[in-house]
């Protein structure tokens, strides 16, 4: 070969390595995850409006609810326990959940006070710190939830050490069953896009275990104990209203079309919900209350969090209609029949409608119902792991609870002194009183 030929093969071959390693280089910098502004921005808002819904939403939905004499104590235990709850998340709660090693049932420690975790560390599409953030919101309403069952009598310091005991063996192992790649029940196809069965389940069930080993309160049911402020109560109705689209579409982690799916459902299957307790509440001769209303509401909320974008809105103003029924039942007959003091019906709204919505997802997934499921999607081995995922969190949940309550008895007694409980949490607690 002359040397004009070579120069000119060598250089062709030169050329071609250079455009490879431009290529390469390229497509590497396409490989690398890179934070999208508009899935970030949407997912900071959702993050807010879940945090919304615990202070002031919650707090004055279950505060509403309560007599006038443990209001403050009622709001003062859910914020508490929520800020207890993020505190926790950023020590080990996230390295648990959403953490590297470990196993199906629960993550490692390597992420624990966010090891690792920096602005420029990115989930999907967005900052880690914001789906730590967002994920963090939900262990705190969810360790909130549970208080509504034990108001007006349970201790505040012992409020405290459950819910540091609870989340730790309850919240955040099921949550990283449900919701990490590795996790038992997400490995298993498990339905639950916002928290059936992480948050409603897991906080109704743990609500109606707690409620029965603290006891009823004094003078259930015999004494009249009905809410101080059903203003206050559909006030924080709509707050948790609100709240509940960053909830649910925020699930989605992106600002895309299945969060437009769940945003959608969380309109039709609420407002289902809310006009079929009413109704309810008529065929059993009552007349249509604005607590049954804000109760209806609540009631579908949970059930479309697991189905939000995992259903059509046919389906979910079905599935809002059925589980408003079922916890209108729940809490009117099956309550009175037991005789629990669930003093704020969390059991009966959210443990049953969580039940209720986790198993109906497994359904209105199916695409001949105008679900998003691919068209071999199958109605009965679904149910079956939706169901199989619904046993496991009241099992976890229920053990749990109790293994949390009685350390919190061990530690600071449960229930305040009968002076306390007649006189009113608000000064007997806290020296204060929410009406002067």
């Amino acid at each position: 070969m002359n040397r004009k030929i070579f120069a000119k093969v060598s250089g062709g071959i030169g050329a071609t390595l250079a455009s490879l390693a431009v290529s390469t280089a390229a497509f590497a910098q396409d490989a690398v995850p890179t934070v999208d502004k508009g899935d970030t921005a949407w997912m900071m808002t959702s993050t807010v409006l879940v945090f919304l819904m615990i202070l002031p939403g919650l707090a004055l939905f279950y505060g509403g609810l309560t007599r006038s004499k443990n209001m403050l104590s009622t709001m003062t235990q859910i914020g508490a326990a929520a800020s207890l709850a993020m505190l926790i998340w950023v020590m080990y709660g996230y390295s648990m959940a959403f953490g590297e090693g470990g196993n199906a049932f629960v993550a490692g420690f390597g992420k624990a006070f966010l090891a690792g975790v920096t602005p420029d560390s990115v989930s999907g599409t967005i900052p880690e710190y914001v789906f730590a953030c967002f994920q963090m919101t939900f262990a705190a309403i969810t360790v909130a939830l549970v208080l509504g069952s034990t108001v007006e009598r349970i201790k505040f310091s012992a409020v405290m050490v459950f819910a540091v005991v609870w989340l730790t063996i309850v919240y955040f192992p099921i949550a990283h069953m449900v919701w990490a790649p590795t996790g038992y029940f997400f490995g298993l196809g498990a339905l639950d896009y916002a928290g059936g069965t992480v948050v409603h389940i897991n906080a109704g069930v743990s609500a109606l275990v707690a409620a029965i080993i603290l006891g009823k309160r004094k003078g259930f049911p015999a004494e009249p104990m009905p809410p101080h402020s059903l203003t206050l109560t559909m006030v924080g109705t709509g707050l948790l209203w609100v709240g509940w689209f960053g909830f649910n579409a925020g699930s989605a982690l992106s600002a895309n079309g299945a969060a437009s799916l769940a945003m959608i459902n969380t309109f039709v299957a609420t407002a289902s919900a809310g006009l079929f307790w009413m109704l309810a509440e008529r065929l059993a001769g009552h007349k249509g209350s604005a607590l049954g209303f804000c109760s209806g509401v609540v009631a579908g909320l949970v059930a479309v969090t697991p189905a939000a974008g995992n259903s059509g809105p046919f389906g979910a103003i079905i599935l809002g209609a059925v589980a408003s029924i079922i916890c209108f039942f729940a809490v009117s007959k099956l309550k009175p029949m037991l005789g629990y003091d669930d003093a704020l019906d969390a059991f009966g709204v959210h443990g049953i409608g969580g039940i209720v919505g986790a198993i109906g997802t497994g359904i209105v997934y199916a695409p001949s119902l105008g679900g998003p499921g691919k068209a071999d999607f199958a109605i009965g081995p679904q149910l079956v792991i939706q169901i199989e995922a619904v046993l496991a969190t009241v099992v976890l949940a229920t053990v749990g609870t109790v293994i949390a309550i009685f350390i919190a008895k061990a530690v600071t007694g449960l229930r305040v002194t009968p002076e306390v409980e007649a006189d009113g949490l608000d000064i007997g607690e806290h020296g204060e009183r929410a009406y002067n």
